[in-house]
């Protein structure tokens, strides 16, 4: 561990100490520490699971009261861990930034831009610069288990830290430091971790709003001017920039109606609403300090004749507005000019159409106007400088800040046009159907108060036929009886199944007929969305199957864009476990198939991922400049022709890794019995009783059944139970099968080495290994009451951690990513000690007598009514052990 790390970590964990003494006497700290050495005894002992099981008679002898405080303890831990190895984390790429050119960082656009100058010509790399887009869509899919409150508490703290690193304050500036510290940590520990109802829609609205304006309206232009300042190295600053943008922001939060009853048409308006607020304000905000700043004088920095004519215009819309810009800039016209346009911002913030701009084209015109005449008049750094930034976040986020997209399931549509079919459109139809067609009329009013690029994508959840695309422009017709007054939609198919994936061409073909598609392929340039879901599909087939099958669906569909001269976006349901699609996103576009990317990437940011790669400036930034370069750099003719040739010659083992892996999932999740099994060995039930999300954990149906259980409880509940089976089961048969072929074991290494996607398959699953525990997870299996099936899990689980070992040539699992690896092992130890107390709250549960609940009465298990203390004590552990695996859900 680096060293300014490790004494960030030992400081904080000296004061949460401190806390701890504090708040539940020294008697609470001994314990703590006592559970906490026995855990790290036990990590990696071979004692036959001696120590680790002193450490559970430890926890099975607290009573309840202490097990919830202790709890909460190691949860602290970590989310003060956490922060420690972000801050370290922006701490490490500041220092890299000041000492290290910018084209010589790795994964940065500047490295990108250079490759790719290399082998097609700079102004071939300038024209696909010129049409790069990375679009991250935040989802309100709930896999963030730490609360508003908590995370605030944690940003507090986090800058108490950075004002220690930057300032390094001595005497009293040092002990007052830590006396904040102190104190934060106190509210932190003393904050409930477990929220008392769940958030709602516009909850979660606000939350992202949150980002928005804590890092993304200032991030998003910086990563645009560190690009422009590369490109036009000494001219940057005085000459017309380069960088245009390429980050637009999209928003599931108020859109994604698929299985969530609580978004409705008015939370839809509400959600666009309150996003376009905050744009709004944002930039009103930009804008007027901005013009403050141009305080440069008529006589050295005249209006040009065009800046004299806007000024005019302006006086016709308000003479009030322009009187007072001009009073507070006294022969600065250039300041009273843009003061005069945050005042046209602010009107159009609240509605007046009179003095309130239309469109943000109309704004950036004006701002436009400003810049060419400062360039007139000989100042083209105050023309390009913070102006020019403030034209990038309208170009950005326009005045509807994210674009909000709708998602909803095939069958909701099926069944809304059967009914309108039997009863008429204004017939007495059921809530859902009116729903339905409500959805259509919020899209309208959205697009008509904030522009079509406010929402226009409709999503169609499980698209398994032509028919389901045809039915979104069907009931917009509907909803609005045939009239012009209809939205513009764009139908997006979402295939999220093997067979789905597999069907994607011959639907895709299909909706080309669609007279409405004809249309828009006309208006928009010939340019088609297609959404692949990685998380059902896991779910549907294994890890390894549906990494293959949406690789290769992937691959077809650039080819039948490629036939029809379309220009194609692959949209990724990505999520941050390694079940869903997890990992590095700039390493999973850079093994996309060839023209896949073709320079346009876009994603969701589902969960903690949001807050953990957009919660920080400087991690945002870099986040997105290593997406962007990937984006860049994925159709340079190497990266290309590598992925072409590597998919060709694997192709034999892609076959023996599909179909081997599938059965041996099949054979696990097809086992009679599994559904309940699954249930009773890992958090599942309770998992959904966490108020994290506004969105139910299943589609209406009991464990009974796997199929309409959502993907993310699939993934969240194994990785609480340790043993992160959705990411990884099936791989070890498959590796086994190919490795023992005569030369088998040659051509995996081969295959590790040559091929992207099996190198970020097996580099995903050896992080997933790695945060895996087979001790722990033995004892969430004996929860059941399944040998057969708790042996084939940790067979798998053996077989799969001694194969990846042997493909990858690693001593252990993370070994060649020494910070990760050492980080991860550092902190299993305390994992294991939320575990065992998630094992207890689950045994207990478990138990005979559970619906009226037990307690511990000198030894002895007897009824007690504690069912719900022992639900709250398993909640405090699935935080924790969130806060500890970082990457559950």
């Amino acid at each position: 561990m680096p060293d300014l790390l490790r004494e960030d970590i030992r400081l904080l964990g000296g004061l949460l100490g401190t806390v701890l003494r504090e708040a539940g006497g020294q008697g609470l700290l001994d314990d703590v520490e006592r559970l906490r050495e026995l855990t790290i005894r036990a990590y990696g002992a071979h004692d036959g699971g001696a120590t680790l099981a002193e450490a559970a008679d430890v926890v099975a002898g607290f009573p309840l009261e202490r097990a919830e405080q202790v709890a909460r303890a190691f949860t602290c831990y970590f989310h003060l861990a956490n922060l420690a190895e972000e801050y370290h984390r922006v701490r490490v790429l500041r220092d890299r930034e000041a000492s290290t050119t910018p084209g010589a960082v790795d994964d940065s656009l500047p490295q990108a831009f250079t490759q790719l100058a290399e082998e097609v010509g700079r102004d071939e790399a300038l024209r696909r610069l010129e049409g790069l887009e990375f679009r991250p869509v935040l989802t309100a899919h709930p896999t963030e288990a730490r609360r508003r409150a908590v995370s605030g508490a944690v940003r507090r703290v986090s800058t108490l830290l950075a004002e220690r690193d930057i300032t390094r304050p001595g005497g009293t500036s040092l002990a007052e430091n830590e006396r904040r510290l102190v104190a934060e940590i106190d509210t932190m520990w003393r904050t409930s971790p477990i929220r008392e109802r769940k958030p709602s829609v516009i909850d979660e609205v606000k939350t992202a709003m949150g980002v928005f304006d804590a890092t993304l309206f200032g991030t998003f232009p910086e990563v645009y001017r560190r690009l422009d300042d590369w490109l036009l190295d000494g001219e940057a600053g005085r000459t017309a920039p380069v960088a245009r943008p390429f980050v637009f922001l999209g928003s599931w939060i108020g859109g994604d109606r698929d299985g969530n009853p609580n978004v409705t048409a008015e939370v839809t308006r509400q959600a666009a609403t309150l996003a376009a607020e905050h744009a709004l304000s944002a930039l009103e905000s930009a804008a007027r300090e901005t013009g403050r700043k141009l305080t440069l004088d008529e006589e050295g920095t005249p209006a040009s004749s065009d800046l004299k004519a806007l000024w005019q215009r302006m006086r016709q819309l308000s003479d009030e507005l322009v009187t007072q810009a001009a009073a507070d800039s006294p022969r600065e016209p250039h300041r009273a000019a843009v003061l005069a346009i945050a005042g046209r911002v602010a009107a159009t913030r609240r509605r007046d159409a009179d003095l309130g701009y239309r469109e943000p084209e109309e704004l950036v015109a004006d701002l436009e106007v400003v810049q060419a005449s400062l360039v007139e008049a000989g100042a083209p750094r105050a023309a390009y400088g913070d102006l020019q930034k403030l034209v990038w976040q309208v170009q950005t986020f326009g005045f509807h800040l994210a674009e909000l997209e709708v998602r909803q399931h095939s069958q909701v549509h099926a069944a809304a046009l059967a009914e309108i079919e039997e009863k008429g459109v204004h017939g007495d139809l059921t809530d859902r159907t009116r729903e339905v067609l409500d959805t259509y009329r919020a899209l309208g009013a959205v697009q008509k108060r904030f522009g079509i690029r406010a929402a226009r994508r409709y999503i169609v959840s499980f698209t398994q036929a032509p028919e389901h695309l045809a039915a979104v422009y069907r009931l917009a017709e509907l909803a609005f009886d045939g009239t012009d007054d209809a939205p513009v939609v764009d139908a997006v198919p979402l295939f999220e199944t093997f067979d789905d994936l597999e069907n994607s061409v011959d639907i895709l073909e299909a909706m080309l007929e669609f007279p409405q598609v004809q249309r828009r392929l006309a208006e928009n340039g010939r340019r088609v969305e297609v959404m692949l879901g990685y998380s059902d599909s896991s779910k549907d087939v294994g890890p390894v199957a549906a990494t293959l099958a949406l690789h290769k669906a992937q691959s077809r569909i650039a080819e039948w864009a490629q036939r029809h001269d379309i220009t194609l976006t692959q949209f990724h349901g990505r999520g941050g476990s390694l079940g869903r699609g997890g990992g590095p996103a700039n390493r999973a576009v850079l093994a996309q198939p060839p023209h896949s990317v073709d320079g346009r990437f876009k994603l969701t940011e589902q969960g903690e991922v949001i807050l953990a790669r957009y919660g920080d400036p400087t991690i945002a930034a870099r986040h997105i400049e290593q997406v962007a370069a990937a984006t860049l750099l994925a159709s340079a003719p190497t990266v290309e022709k590598r992925n072409a040739e590597a998919r060709e010659r694997f192709a034999p083992l892609a076959e023996t890794l599909d179909v081997t892996s599938r059965a041996a999932f099949d054979g696990l999740v097809q086992s009679e019995g599994f559904p309940q099994w699954f249930a009773q060995v890992t958090p599942l039930e309770e998992v959904g009783l966490l108020p994290i999300g506004s969105r139910p954990a299943k589609r209406g149906l009991s464990v009974n059944s796997l199929d309409d259980l959502r993907a993310i409880p699939w993934v969240f509940s194994w990785s609480q139970a340790r043993i992160n089976l959705a990411g990884w089961f099936g791989l070890g048969t498959a590796l086994r099968a190919a490795g023992e072929e005569p030369g088998g074991l040659e051509e995996l290494q081969a295959a590790y080495r040559d091929w992207p996607l099996f190198t970020t398959l097996l580099d995903t699953v050896d992080m997933g290994l790695a945060k895996t525990q087979e001790d722990i997870a033995a004892q969430y299996l004996a929860l059941g009451d399944r040998d057969d099936l708790a042996r084939l899990v940790l067979d798998e689980l053996r077989l799969t951690r001694e194969w990846v070992l042997r493909v990858t040539g690693n001593e252990w699992p993370l070994a060649n990513r020494r910070v990760l690896g050492r980080a991860v092992q550092l902190r299993s130890p305390y994992v294991d000690a939320l575990s065992l107390l998630q094992v207890r709250a689950l045994r207990a549960l478990r138990s005979k007598g559970a619906s009226e609940g037990l307690r511990v009465d000198d030894g002895e298990w007897v009824d007690g009514g504690y069912k719900d203390r022992w639900q709250h004590l398993l909640l405090l552990t699935v935080n924790g052990v969130s806060a500890g695996l970082q990457n559950t859900g």
